[in-house]
């Protein structure tokens, strides 16, 4: 078995993955990259990624992943409202994003591996570093970074909300003290500690993948980049590295469970000794079956990136309250609270607000005054309604509002309605999630023409292609000439919405 850090046929070790930390935090230095300052990040999942970010939080600056689905505009958008002193990104997703690069921001490209050109297609040719600043050649330039590290608040993930536009969670330091408890509950709950062997599956943007991929690498014995997610050679990697820890989302387990039973007993997953699991609801019917399968090493988890990690639920609590998402971990104040701000008993539905007492605080960066919307009684919500039962167990009764889960990915419909409206002809729209097989929610649209001339479909797709990242764009699209509105004006969408989920009991 190998260790260290791996992606595909390469192989470092930890401790040469540390001096490349120290000499690209001397390096971003020189670029005038210091305390409270930002380092973008566009890329897949690739060893340079951990480096910028570890190396970025030496110098108590924070790392800025940026999913590299997004489109020139969104791109910009976030280098922009993060001022971002430098970007680190993959040759070939350069030249879609250069235009939209700020004047003068420092680029450093790091060539497309082998293995990430073979999973999404990317031709040899498209992995050009002509003319750049290349990080190989920059990182063996650097001279170690001497100065201790300082400290830092981690890193900046940007999460949308209902205005549509992308909001940057931004933590403080943490306090000596909020420290311990963190690792008290990262040991306890989420199995970080010295010695394992994780696989990240998921792309490293996520928030999720991204704290467990960053805390864990640090101290693993081994940590296996995937490139992209793929049922077969997922389980390949489990049985060939002895996989014995990671961080999945419901949509994957739906993919491996519809591979053939006879080739899914084919791999040898004995190693595996905890999955955690959260991002989207998961079916019961998909979980049970899991557990059946890999055995009671499934530990669920509810938050979001604001307030972290909330609840926990082991396999055994599951099957004993089948459907919780688990109970509030240690130091975690939950609640229940109705629309006039009234805590709620046991039983009753209303919205979940919680918070983590050892979590350093956060803002949105640029939007203080958007904090405020979410906080009631020292608590944060991310949205979703739910209930407490007799014993403290938490269960979520619908999503949060308006926003679409689909394969364990938020997507925002304010966002692309944003987008719509501006489309050719269109005088207004209505985004929101309908059921799929496969992903829990595709993304259904529903435009209203400006004239009585109808609208071009495609001319509409093609448009909302050059502005969005391809998993926004809706898989449907409808067109009504009278949108059913509310006296105010405002579109009802519960009434474009409800038939679609008319024969089910909850939308999750």
């Amino acid at each position: 078995m190998r260790t260290g850090l791996i992606s595909g046929d390469r192989n470092i070790q930890i401790a040469d993955m540390q001096a490349m930390v120290r000499r690209a935090a001397s390096g971003f230095a020189a670029l005038g990259v210091g305390p409270r300052d930002a380092v973008a990040i566009l890329m897949r999942n690739d060893f340079p990624f951990l480096v910028t970010v570890y190396a970025a939080n030496h110098l108590g600056a924070y790392g800025v992943p940026i999913n590299w689905h997004f489109k020139a505009p969104e791109v910009g958008y976030i280098l922009r409202d993060s001022n971002a002193k430098a970007l680190v990104v993959h040759a070939d997703l350069l030249p879609a994003i250069a235009d939209a690069l700020p004047k003068g921001m420092p680029v450093i490209v790091v060539p497309t591996p082998p293995e990430v050109q073979a999973a999404y297609g990317v031709a040899p040719d498209q992995s050009s570093t002509s003319g750049s600043l290349v990080w190989d050649d920059w990182l063996q330039a650097q001279t170690p970074i001497s100065l201790p590290a300082q400290a830092s608040g981690g890193s900046i993930i940007y999460t949308s909300g209902t205005t549509g536009q992308p909001k940057g969670v931004r933590r403080v330091p943490a306090s000596p003290e909020q420290v311990r408890i963190q690792e008290h509950m990262q040991r306890q709950y989420m199995d970080w500690k010295p010695g394992l062997r994780t696989l990240v599956p998921e792309p490293l943007y996520h928030s999720a993948p991204f704290a467990f991929a960053t805390r864990c690498t640090p101290v693993a014995e081994a940590a296996v980049l995937m490139p992209r997610f793929e049922p077969i050679a997922f389980l390949e990697l489990i049985e060939r590295e002895r996989i014995e820890h990671m961080f999945a989302v419901p949509t994957m387990f739906v993919r491996l469970l519809k591979l053939p039973e006879d080739v899914r007993r084919h791999y040898d997953l004995s190693s595996l000794k905890f999955v955690s699991h959260a991002a989207a609801p998961c079916p019961p019917d998909v979980k049970a079956a899991m557990i059946a399968w890999w055995g009671p090493v499934l530990s669920e988890f509810y938050g979001g990136t604001e307030s972290g990690a909330l609840t926990v639920c082991s396999s055994a609590e599951w099957l004993a309250k089948r459907g919780t998402v688990g109970r509030a971990a240690d130091g975690v104040r939950l609640a229940i609270f109705d629309d006039d701000g009234n805590a709620l008993p046991a039983g009753e539905i209303g919205e979940v607000f919680g918070r983590l007492v050892g979590s350093a605080d956060f803002t949105y960066h640029g939007k203080p005054d958007e904090r405020a919307k979410i906080e009631r009684d020292g608590l944060i919500t991310c949205g979703d309604v739910g209930y407490l039962d007799p014993d403290g167990y938490l269960f979520l009764c619908d999503r949060k509002r308006d926003m679409i889960i689909s394969g364990g990915v938020n997507i925002y419909p304010a966002e692309i309605e944003a987008v719509l409206v501006a489309a050719p002809n269109v005088a207004d729209c209505a985004v929101f999630g309908i059921p799929d097989a496969d992903y829990g929610e595709a993304v259904m649209a529903v435009v209203e023409p400006q004239t009585e001339r109808e609208i071009d479909l495609d001319a509409i797709r093609a448009y909302l292609s050059a502005n969005l990242a391809n998993y926004k764009l809706p898989r449907h699209i409808e067109v009504r000439h009278n949108l059913p509105r509310e006296d105010s004006g405002k579109i009802f969408k519960r009434r474009l919405r409800d038939p679609y989920w008319a024969n089910r009991t909850t939308a999750i």
